[in-house]
C-alpha cells in the first residue's frame, strides 16, 4: 500500500489528503517545454505543463484588506502544522527537478514570518529555479528592499488598493499608506523590479483609476488592475466586479494605451502609457478567464498542494514529507491534483463557492 493510500485511510482529520483513487489519475508524462526532459505529474489531462509555483509561507497577515478577510479574522493555523523552512526548500527541490522555474512567495503577509529572506537566499541557491518573485502589502519594504536585493530576489508586487489616507485605513483596516508608498520607493531605489496589485471595486476605489494611471507614469512602475474574484466570506457578487473592459474603456478617454506583445502564460494583459516608462496590465480573473495558459500550482501555508485559485487542496504536501515519503509519492499526489484540475473556470455568474478556504489562507 501507498503512502498515499496509508495517508488517505487514516483516521485522524489531520492526515486527510483528500485526493481520489490514484487508480484514475496515472502520471501523465511530458515534456519540460526549455530543457526537452521527460517530466511526470506537472502536466495536466489538457495538456498544460506547470512550470511556477506559489509558495505561501504563512496564514498571518498585519492587516485586515475587506475582500481578503472576514471582518472577525480568521482562525490562524497552530504554528507545527505550518511548513518549516526546511520542508519548503525540501519541496522546491522537488518540484525543480521536474521542471518549475518559477517561485512566488506569498502570504497572508510575508515579510512577517521571522528568516524569511533567509529562505529567500537559500532558494536561490537552486541553480534550477530562474525567477524569484515576493506579493507583499509593502509594509515592511522600506527596512527589508536591501537585503531582498542581495538575497537575490528577481521581483516585487505590492498590493495597494488606494493613493488616499482615509480609504486606506477603511480598506485595510490600518493607517499605513505611507509606510507602504515609502516600501516601493525603496524597492525601486535598491534595483528590484517593482509592480503595483490593485483590486479595482465599482463604488469603493473606481474614481481612482486614472490617479493610478498618473502614480504609474511619474513612478515609471506597471500598476496592475485586477478584477475582485470571490473567495470565502468576501461578500463577493457579479455587481462587485468592475470588468478589466470597462476600466480600459475609462483609462482610454485620457490616454492612448499601447498593447505589449506578452505570451500565452501570461496572467496580465500589459499596455504602455504614451512618454512614459510606467505600464498599465489588467489581470482579467472574473471576465477574460486565462486558464487555457495556465502554469500555476500552489502550495498552502500547512503544506496543502491546490491546482486552481478557485479549487479545494487536493493533497498534503506536509503529511508526506513528514511521514518520509519518497519522491515517488510526492510525484503521484501532485499527478493526482492535476488530474483534477479543470479546463476553465466557470462564469462567474454561474458561480458557486468551491473552496473553504478565504484569501488570506490561500496566498494568492
Amino acid at each position: 500500500m501507498t503512502l498515499i493510500m496509508l495517508l488517505n485511510s487514516a483516521r485522524s482529520p489531520k492526515y486527510d489528503v483528500r485526493v481520489g483513487s490514484t487508480a484514475e489519475c496515472p502520471p501523465t508524462q511530458a515534456t519540460d517545454p526549455q530543457s526537452g526532459a521527460s517530466k511526470t505529474c506537472l502536466v495536466d489531462r489538457f495538456g498544460r505543463f506547470h512550470d511556477y509555483l506559489r509558495i505561501s509561507i504563512t496564514d498571518r497577515c498585519n492587516f485586515r484588506c475587506t475582500y481578503c478577510m472576514p471582518e472577525k479574522g480568521v482562525k490562524w493555523k497552530p504554528r507545527d502544522e505550518i511548513l518549516t523552512f526546511e520542508e519548503i526548500v525540501q519541496l522546491v527541490t522537488f518540484f525543480a527537478k521536474k521542471g518549475v522555474r518559477k517561485l512566488r512567495i506569498t502570504g497572508g503577509e510575508p515579510t512577517i514570518r521571522h528568516g524569511y529572506i533567509d529562505l529567500i537566499r537559500e532558494l536561490r541557491t537552486n541553480p534550477a529555479i530562474e525567477e524569484l518573485a515576493l506579493t507583499t502589502n509593502g509594509s515592511r519594504l522600506s527596512k527589508d528592499a536591501p537585503f531582498l536585493k542581495e538575497a537575490g530576489l528577481s521581483s516585487i508586487n505590492v498590493s495597494l488598493d488606494t493613493l488616499r489616507a482615509d480609504r486606506f485605513e477603511a480598506i485595510t483596516r490600518r493607517s499605513e499608506l505611507e509606510l507602504v508608498l515609502k516600501g516601493i520607493e525603496f524597492s525601486q531605489a535598491h534595483d528590484i523590479p517593482t509592480k503595483v496589485n490593485v483590486v479595482m471595486m465599482p463604488g469603493v476605489n473606481d474614481d481612482e483609476i486614472i490617479d493610478f494611471v498618473h502614480f504609474a507614469s511619474s513612478k515609471c512602475i506597471t500598476v496592475r488592475f485586477i478584477e475582485f474574484m470571490p473567495f470565502l466570506n468576501n461578500n463577493w457578487s457579479s455587481c462587485s466586479v468592475l470588468s478589466s473592459s470597462k476600466i480600459r474603456e475609462i483609462i482610454g478617454k485620457e490616454f492612448q494605451l499601447q498593447a505589449l506583445d506578452g505570451y500565452p502564460s501570461d496572467v496580465a494583459r500589459e499596455y504602455s502609457i504614451p512618454g512614459s516608462a510606467g505600464r498599465i496590465a489588467f489581470v482579467s480573473s472574473v471576465t477574460e478567464s486565462f486558464c487555457g495558459g495556465c502554469s500555476r500550482l500552489r502550495l498552502t501555508a500547512d503544506g496543502e498542494l491546490k491546482s486552481c485559485l478557485f479549487l479545494p487542496p487536493a493533497v498534503s504536501l506536509r503529511d508526506i514529507l513528514r511521514y518520509n515519503g519518497t519522491d515517488d509519492e510526492l510525484e503521484q499526489a501532485v499527478a493526482t491534483c492535476l488530474a483534477g484540475k479543470w479546463a476553465g473556470h466557470p462564469p462567474m455568474r454561474d458561480w458557486a463557492q468551491r473552496d473553504h478556504l478565504t484569501m488570506v489562507q490561500i496566498g494568492g
